[in-house]
């Protein structure tokens, strides 16, 4: 099975088909930090289709030394902010504001409370992270949904792989800190933190 760097680099040579193999790879993790970003599926949908779309016709300017999932995360969070920045705007001018939605895939009576369980914890998540400074919370989506390393989150956000390290620790401890004030026993950020690996880890 060919790694990314390999498939972009054939997709650079004209071998374009490829590129829907990265498309499936990366998807679904993208769409849950645009969610948690954006707080609105249909908005995180667009900004991943976005983001796609920019880093397959801006394929030639991707240097496959480099991560290309540090490229295509870069991508994304700068197409979040965009989109992030219209809706803004469409607030301002309408005086209202569409929360966070859920997307409304079919599903049995049975599993029916389950998911909605799920998706409360998920926007209550959200929300804490929102209140995070930026580029803390985008560290943790990066670290936690991306399942990026340290080094490719360096890459994405442009900064040493020190700081990031740094970015993911102190989003930990106030994302923790928050959660514990508002007595979260669902949702905690110490567990999410051991599920992928110690913070001081070189991954």
């Amino acid at each position: 099975m060919l790694n990314d760097q390999e498939i972009m680099e054939r997709v650079r040579s004209g071998q374009v088909e490829l590129f829907d193999e990265l498309v499936n790879r990366h998807r679904e993790s993208m769409l849950r930090a645009a969610v948690s970003k954006l707080r609105n599926q249909a908005v995180a949908e667009e900004a991943v289709q976005d983001a796609f779309l920019s880093a397959f016709a801006h394929r030639h300017t991707y240097q496959c030394e480099h991560s290309f999932r540090g490229w295509l995360w870069t991508i994304l969070l700068n197409t979040c902010r965009s989109l992030a920045r219209r809706e803004l705007g469409r607030i301002d001018r309408a005086g209202t504001r569409n929360d966070f939605e859920v997307s409304s895939e079919p599903c049995s009576s049975g599993d029916a409370l389950g998911r909605l369980v799920r998706a409360e914890q998920a926007a209550l998540l959200f929300r804490f992270l929102n209140k995070l400074p930026e580029a803390q919370a985008d560290a943790l989506r990066l670290r936690f949904f991306g399942e990026l390393k340290f080094d490719e989150i360096a890459q994405a956000m442009n900064c040493s792989t020190n700081g990031a390290k740094q970015r993911v620790r102190s989003g930990l401890e106030r994302l923790s800190a928050a959660l514990r004030r508002a007595d979260v026993s669902s949702i905690d950020a110490n567990d999410i933190s051991q599920s992928h690996g110690s913070e001081g880890d070189s991954r």
